[in-house]
């Protein structure tokens, strides 16, 4: 997501915005890094900071630092609105191709693991579908 869309969503829980050096060059200062990172302390992220923690942890990242675990919940919330973007934009072409059957009044739409595959495969993880359940 861009810095215009993320500021234009909800009030209540805005993602904090990148120092203006962060996001239009490679150079930065420390003061910009210690700015971003007040602005953590007072963001809450959509996946708690305890699941966040307990995932670090797993994987071998055992800190106390609240604005580490925010950072990497940031992280994982952008990933996840961006593959969910992705997956929609499949599943409408998929749903605006000449061979579908759909009414143009039947608005609902609904996410398909082929819609998911392929948002994934674009940014390079392979999942595969079992060929049936048991």
């Amino acid at each position: 997501m861009n810095q215009q869309s993320s500021s234009s969503s909800s009030s209540s829980n805005p993602v904090p915005p990148l120092p203006s050096t962060l996001s239009s060059t490679n150079s930065y200062s420390g003061d910009d890094l210690l700015n971003f990172f007040k602005t953590l302390d007072d963001y809450t992220p959509v996946l708690p900071d305890s699941l966040t923690a307990h995932f670090l942890s797993q994987v071998g990242l055992n800190t106390s630092d609240p604005r580490i675990i925010r950072l990497v919940s940031m992280a994982a919330q952008k990933f996840i609105t961006d593959v969910a973007a992705d997956a929609m934009a499949h599943s409408t072409m998929r749903g605006s191709q000449p061979g579908s059957h759909k009414k143009s009044k039947d608005k609902l739409k609904v996410l398909q693991v082929e819609d998911l595959q392929a948002a994934l495969s674009d940014m390079g993880i392979d999942i595969k579908k079992p060929q049936y359940y048991l």
